[in-house]
C-alpha cells in the first residue's frame, strides 16, 4: 500500500477514530502482519501529542499451535500478566485500537470447546476492561487492513498480490480514506446518520417486527427510554470517538425478555476462525430456544451456551442494503464490515448507553429496565434486499421503517 494513503488513514484512525488527546496513552493491538499500518499509528499518535503508544501483538498462527496441541486444561485458565496489562490502562483511561484482520477459517481444524473455553476464560477475566469500553468510559475503535490470508479468502481467484490488492481498495473505500479530506469526509458521514438516529428517537417506538423471504418473522420489543445511536460516541468525560471504521449502522437494544419469533442469517459469521453459515435462531420470551446451521452449529450451539445471557439479545442495529459496503458485492468474512453492510443483531451483552441513564445504572437496575448481560457480544447478519420492518409506537401507530431492504422515507 501506497505510504501516503496508510498515512492518511493513521491519521484517521488517531483524529477521528479514537481523537486522542494530549498525554494521553494509546494501546493498540494488532496482528503481526498488520505491523506496518501499527507503526503508522504510532506515529500519528506521537504527532497528536500521545504520551504514550503501547503496541500488543497478536500471532494467530501461535495461537493455532496451541489450540491444536496444548494441554485440555490450559484453556479455561487466563494469564495474569495479561489481565494486568488490560486492567491498568483501561484504568489509566487509555485509549485502545483494535486491529482485526483474522483468516476467517484459520481454526478449522481446531476443536471448538477449546475456543470457547479459552473465549469464556478471556471474557472472564477481562469483565470490567469490557465494562470500560462497553460503557464508554474509554474511548476505542475497530479498525482494519489486510492480510493474506484474509484477502485470499475474499477473493480467492486472484493471485496473492492481487487478492491484497482488491482488498486494501476496498477498505480504503469504505473507510473513506479515497476523499480528499477523509476527517471532513467522516464528519459529514457522521451527520448523515444523525438524521436516521434523530428520526428513530423521535418515534419512540415499542416493538419492531422484522420480515423477509428467508423466513425471518420476528417482533422484538424495545425498553422504556431506549436509545438509538449511530456515527460518533462520546466517552463519559465527553470526548468524541468512533467505535467501528467503517459505521453504517444505528443501533439500540432490545428489551431482554421481548424477543419473539425466527430470524435467518443473511451472511456468514466469522466467529473465532470458525465459519457459522446458513442459521437460525429461534426466540421465545426473548431467550433462543432453538437453532440450525448448515455449517458450524456446534460452534453456534456453544456461542449460545457460553452464559446465561448469551441466550439473549444485546443489540438491534439498522444499516440499509442501499449503502456503500452492501453495494460493493463483497463478502468480507469480517464481522467490521458485513455488519455495515446489513442489518444486524447481537448475541449477547447489551450497551448500558442504549438506555437512558444507563451507565450510572448497577446491574440489578440494568436487569430491572430489560438490559440484558452476558460475557460476549456477537454481531450476526440478518439484512436483505427484501427486509421489511414495521415499527409500533406505545400508542399503537403503525409505522413502516423498512421497504424493501431500506429506510422507509
Amino acid at each position: 500500500m501506497d505510504n501516503k494513503i496508510l498515512e492518511k488513514y493513521a491519521q484517521l484512525v488517531v483524529k477521528t477514530g479514537v481523537n486522542i488527546q494530549p498525554k494521553q496513552t494509546l494501546v493498540i493491538t494488532s496482528p503481526l502482519e498488520c505491523a506496518p499500518f501499527a507503526r503508522a499509528i504510532a506515529t500519528a499518535a506521537y504527532q497528536s501529542g500521545a504520551r504514550e503508544v503501547v503496541m500488543n501483538w497478536k500471532d494467530e498462527l501461535s495461537a493455532k499451535i496451541k489450540f491444536l496441541h496444548a494441554p485440555d486444561e490450559i484453556f479455561d485458565e487466563f494469564p495474569d500478566w495479561q489481565k494486568d496489562f488490560y486492567l491498568s490502562y483501561v484504568r489509566k483511561g487509555a485509549a485502545f485500537v483494535s486491529i482485526a484482520a483474522s483468516d476467517p477459517e484459520l481454526l478449522k481444524e481446531v476443536n471448538s470447546e477449546r475456543v470457547v473455553r479459552a473465549q469464556k476464560a478471556s471474557n472472564t477475566a477481562l469483565k470490567e476492561y469490557r465494562e470500560h469500553t462497553m460503557s464508554n468510559k474509554n474511548a476505542w475503535s475497530v479498525v482494519s487492513v489486510p492480510t493474506l490470508a484474509w484477502a485470499k479468502r475474499v477473493f480467492p481467484e486472484a493471485a496473492d498480490e492481487e487478492a491484497v490488492a482488491k482488498l486494501w481498495a476496498a477498505i480504503v473505500k469504505a473507510v473513506r480514506v479515497d476523499a480528499a479530506d477523509p476527517v471532513a469526509a467522516w464528519q459529514e458521514h457522521s451527520r448523515a446518520l444523525k438524521q436516521s438516529m434523530n428520526k428513530l428517537n423521535a418515534h419512540k417506538f415499542t416493538l419492531l417486527h422484522y420480515k423477509n423471504s428467508l423466513g425471518t418473522d420476528i417482533k422484538v420489543e424495545l425498553p422504556d427510554g431506549h436509545i438509538w445511536l449511530g456515527g460518533p460516541e462520546h466517552t463519559t468525560a465527553g470526548i468524541e470517538f468512533v467505535a467501528n471504521m467503517p459505521t453504517e449502522e444505528v443501533f439500540t437494544m432490545p428489551k431482554k425478555t421481548g424477543v419473539n419469533g425466527i430470524v435467518f442469517s443473511a451472511k456468514p459469521l466469522n466467529y473465532n476462525g470458525t465459519l457459522i453459515d446458513n442459521f437460525s435462531l429461534t426466540f421465545k420470551e426473548g431467550r433462543i430456544i432453538d437453532c440450525t446451521a448448515g455449517q458450524g452449529l456446534e460452534v453456534l450451539q456453544k456461542l449460545i451456551e457460553t452464559d446465561e445471557g448469551s441466550h439473549y439479545l444485546g443489540e438491534v442495529a439498522l444499516v440499509p442494503h442501499n449503502s456503500p459496503i452492501s453495494n460493493s458485492n463483497i463478502l468480507f468474512y469480517n464481522t467490521l464490515f458485513d455488519e455495515n453492510a446489513s442489518c444486524h443483531f447481537a448475541i449477547g451483552k447489551a450497551y448500558p448507553i442504549c438506555i437512558e441513564n444507563g451507565v450510572s445504572m448497577d446491574p440489578q437496575q440494568l436487569e430491572q429496565a430489560g438490559v440484558n448481560d452476558s460475557m460476549v457480544h456477537v454481531d450476526f447478519m440478518i439484512g436483505t434486499p427484501d427486509l421489511e420492518i414495521t415499527g409500533i409506537t406505545a400508542t399503537g401507530e403503525t409505522i413502516p421503517v423498512f421497504k424493501n431492504g431500506n429506510f422507509a422515507g
